[in-house]
């Protein structure tokens, strides 16, 4: 067990190493970069995953050098730790391909039917959410009590905010759309 262990730990070292190199070159994500299940940090660099996965390893040495490791316990926290270490590693060899997606994505223009394409799509969820919206607002009028109908005026926030930036982007693609076809 002590084998596995010191390989871990030389293997969470060097991952540090790139891990702090990376985030220094690319700083922080818009994201976390990795789902809640498998880092409780939430991280948007790659540094406090690795040491999240580091304070994992050191728990379970401290724990079996005080003789409370149950086999249980150490296969829950040897998978964890397998299935952060492989996100990571992936997330380090992924990077270059990434940059590369990135730089492609960054040239490419969307053709003038991609984006009569993505106005109807835009104009279709505006629909539903006006409808929506309607429905919540009836709601609120039906409501039987204060705090039913406080419910109900919440939802009616989050759908205008959510209409209200629906119908941007919208615009947005309507004057993308006029400016491409004047330019034509």
């Amino acid at each position: 067990m002590k084998a596995q262990l010191e390989t871990m730990h030389q293997l969470l070292d060097q991952l540090a190493k790139r891990a702090a190199e990376v985030d220094r070159r690319r700083g922080e994500a818009n994201a976390p970069l990795f789902a809640i299940q498998l880092f409780q940090c939430k991280g948007k660099l790659l540094t406090p995953c690795v040491n999240e996965a580091q304070g994992l390893l050191n728990v379970m040495r401290r724990d079996d050098e005080q003789g409370l490791l149950t086999e249980a316990r150490a296969t829950h926290i040897c998978e964890t730790l397998l299935a952060q270490i492989s996100a990571l590693q992936r997330e380090l060899a992924t990077l270059p391909l990434r940059k590369q997606e990135q730089a492609t994505r960054g040239r490419r223009r969307q053709s003038i039917g991609e984006l009569y394409q993505e106005l109807a799509k835009h104009q279709d969820w505006e629909r539903r959410l006006e409808d929506k919206l309607r429905d919540a607002n009836a709601s609120v009028d039906a409501a039987s009590t204060p705090a039913v109908r406080q419910d109900y005026q919440k939802q009616v926030l989050a759908l205008e905010q959510r209409l209200a930036r629906c119908r941007q982007a919208r615009e947005r693609i309507e004057s993308t759309i006029s400016y491409r076809e004047r330019k034509t």
